[in-house]
């Protein structure tokens, strides 16, 4: 009990200054690629704070592998955690863990869980558009076929690739960029799964929630009508011990 409340006092700790680090790293991750060419001090600032960021982030891990009392289940439920520690070129989906942090703020404050979810969402739809766009403009650009050269393309092919349309005007030429692509479609797909969902998982609580009330005022109404007819049978067995008295 007492490492559980450490590991969340820890959690609740670290939860701003993880934040902030995971903006640190989005900043100097998307620096070097939007400025391009980048100076190669610049160059450096960013790859040494990339570094501290993951550092930062590969002791937090740590902390909370060793205050934890169940480590087994800890690795097995923050799996994403470890791949972002001890792969540094997933340190990205670092950011998505940031974002999902926040919901312990709805959690606390006793949000609704589709707001919650929707908050969620949300975050992983603009992480995942960043971090597509500039992942495709870093590997696209110098391409001789390539016809992904601005950001501006970047974020209307990462778009229209998330959403699943797929116009065609600009399409990466590279395997990397297509397995980028690759990532991109199924992460739309999925994230349109979890919103229709959502949606529908709404609707059905409401129904839910109105056939109760409708459940209720029926019997309601079924025990007034008990009651009225109890009260008529009375009525009717005073009004014979009446007759019965005066005759």
């Amino acid at each position: 009990m007492n490492d559980q409340s450490a590991q969340t006092r820890w959690e609740r700790l670290t939860q701003r200054p993880l934040l902030g680090l995971a903006v640190a790293f989005a900043v100097a991750y998307a620096v070097p690629i939007v400025a391009n060419p980048a100076s190669r001090s610049l160059t450096v600032v960013c790859t040494a704070t990339e570094w501290v960021v993951w550092a930062a982030f590969a002791v937090d891990y740590l902390i909370r592998l060793v205050i934890t009392p169940r480590r087994r289940e800890f690795v097995r439920t923050h799996w994403i955690d470890l791949c972002a520690v001890v792969l540094p070129l997933l340190q990205p989906l670092r950011l998505l863990r940031m974002v999902s942090t926040l919901l312990l703020v709805g959690r606390r404050a006793r949000m609704a869980s589709q707001i919650r979810l929707t908050t969620y969402v949300a975050g992983a739809v603009v992480g995942l558009l960043m971090f597509g766009s500039l992942a495709v403009l870093s590997v696209e650009r110098d391409s001789p076929n390539g016809n992904i050269r601005t950001l501006g393309d970047a974020v209307w092919w990462s778009f229209t690739t998330m959403t699943t349309v797929g116009y065609g005007d600009h399409a990466p030429t590279t395997g990397l960029g297509r397995m980028i692509a690759v990532g991109l479609m199924l992460s739309g797909i999925a994230l349109l799964g979890v919103v229709t969902a959502n949606i529908a998982a709404w609707f059905i609580a409401r129904f839910e929630k109105d056939d109760v009330e409708e459940r209720r005022q029926t019997e309601a109404i079924a025990g007034l009508a008990e009651e009225v007819r109890l009260l008529r049978a009375e009525v009717a067995r005073l009004a014979d011990e009446r007759e019965q008295q005066r005759s």
